[in-house]
């Protein structure tokens, strides 16, 4: 036998780094041993694959995670390249394993289900999961972000002859260039009057949620919310400990008519929350009428108007409303913006923007947090901007989930028709699904989740066991899986 000594081979792993026996270390992301013995009866293609068949049962080498190459695999062993092509076809055959042509073999998905057979020798056949469809809420699909051009944008930014600047500490609030390009996005593009000294650079519109939270409530405030809404915002304004209270959202937005009842019946509203763009989750967009009525009543009552417009941009039917923020006086307002679902949910970069005043403590704050934002990334996102790269990619764009809308739309109405209600939203990427009859949202959950159905995040805003609806995204999946969900979807109603 080749290569084969008298003692067995064992790799040692230590720090992520696997170590044969005599040898040098060599990067491997797999952790198992394998050992071949003379004095073992099986040959040693056959010793191979029980010991791969091991990892694999016992969950050390996990599903779509690769194998080294078979001239580096043969070498960790001290076998002829030939043995362990012997192995590895049988495993691919047996189902074990999945060759991808021209990438590399990987450990299939498979299910083990130990049946106890008299003979324990016996090796247990592999059971293939079906795969699961996860529908979110309303994810940009990351397969037409614009990573060809993003990662251009960074070899020009390295390239810059003030790149050892960019390596260093900027300032918490973020660095000016970056600022100055989302003042002017905003004023020309959304209506608004701002300047680069009223904004705040974050990592994500959740990380702006909290800095205002923390800087603008006190213990004992009243924090005005839509119901159903966004959960999340809800619990870092509690965090900071402040009182929520629920406003109904109907098909115009949420109620105006019940904020002002709440405002007779408390002098301790400090701010009122809202996605009034998109409005999350039902996707309905608030009413001119209540959108100046909100404003008078911020001024006339001094509390603030919390803005989260997080889908701006894919608005299909006209052009995008303009925000809130862009009629109101400067100091009755914070409007929170993100990146996220422009590019990539990846891509960690939300703005929040207020009076300078304000946005000078949220500065304050964000040094003991997180000293600075990426600087180096939103180098990169400057210069998306400035080349038009981002324009080009928010038209592909709408484009895209336009059409998606219209072709889920029809899923809906072929196979739930008559199972739920629904209206087909101007922008964002979801929709908002209420069923015509009663149901525990436990007992669809878990029913959708036998079928290998997932529908992903509804704890964001179901906070009851029945189902006041279901916010189905639709971007980020292919059509196939998204007949494939609602199909499944009209057999648990």
């Amino acid at each position: 036998m080749n290569n084969l000594s008298k003692d067995s081979v064992s790799l040692v792993y230590l720090n992520d780094t696997v170590f044969a026996k005599n040898d040098r270390p060599m990067n491997r992301l797999w952790y198992f041993d394998i050992q071949i013995k003379e004095e073992n009866k099986k040959a040693v293609y056959i010793q191979i694959t029980d010991a791969i068949i091991a990892a694999i049962k016992n969950g050390r080498l996990k599903p779509q995670e690769a194998l080294p190459s078979t001239r580096k695999l043969a070498t960790i062993i001290g076998v002829n390249r030939n043995t362990v092509l012997k192995a590895l076809d049988i495993l691919i055959a047996e189902g074990w394993l999945i060759s991808k042509d021209r990438i590399g073999i990987f450990a299939a998905s498979v299910s083990i289900q130990d049946h106890r057979s008299k003979d324990k020798n016996s090796t247990l056949a592999p059971v293939h999961k079906k795969a699961v469809v996860v529908l979110d809420d309303g994810v940009p699909n990351t397969q037409i972000a614009p990573i060809k051009e993003l990662a251009s944008a960074y070899r020009r930014v390295f390239s810059l002859k003030s790149r050892r600047t960019i390596l260093g500490y900027t300032g918490s609030l973020g660095g000016l260039k970056f600022r100055a390009i989302i003042a002017q996005m905003l004023n020309h593009r959304r209506g608004m009057q701002v300047s680069d000294d009223e904004i705040c650079i974050t990592r994500g519109s959740q990380m702006a949620l909290y800095l205002t939270a923390q800087c603008l409530l006190t213990e004992g405030d009243l924090v005005l919310v839509e119901s159903p809404g966004y959960r999340p915002a809800s619990a870092v304004f509690i965090n900071a400990g402040a009182q929520v209270m629920p406003i109904e959202v109907d098909q115009d937005g949420i109620v105006v008519e019940k904020v002002e009842q709440a405002i007779l019946k408390h002098s301790n509203i400090q701010a009122i929350y809202l996605t009034p763009h998109h409005q999350y989750p039902t996707t309905v967009t608030l009413s001119l009428k209540r959108r100046l009525r909100l404003a008078e009543l911020a001024q006339a009552h001094n509390f603030i108007i919390i803005e989260d417009d997080y889908d701006h941009e894919f608005h299909f039917d006209n052009r995008p409303i303009l925000p809130i923020a862009s009629y109101m006086a400067i100091k009755h307002y914070i409007y929170i913006g993100t990146f996220s679902k422009i590019v990539a949910p990846a891509l960690r970069v939300g703005y929040l923007v207020a009076s300078s005043d304000f946005i000078q403590k949220v500065g304050a704050l964000r040094t003991i947090i997180d000293v600075q934002n990426d600087p180096i990334m939103e180098q990169a996102i400057v210069e998306l901007v400035r080349e038009g790269a981002i324009k080009r990619h928010i038209k592909r764009a709408a484009k895209y989930y336009k059409d998606k809308r219209q072709y889920f739309e029809g899923l809906l109405k072929t196979h739930l028709g008559d199972k739920v209600d629904y209206t087909v939203p101007t922008g964002g990427l979801a929709f908002w699904v209420r069923p015509k009859k009663e149901i525990k949202l436990s007992d669809l959950v878990a029913n959708l989740e036998k079928s290998n159905l997932q529908i992903k995040d509804i704890s964001n805003y179901n906070s009851t066991t029945l189902v006041q609806g279901l916010r189905l995204g639709y971007g980020s999946i292919e059509k196939e899986e998204l007949e494939m969900a609602i199909l499944q979807l009209s057999k648990c109603l």
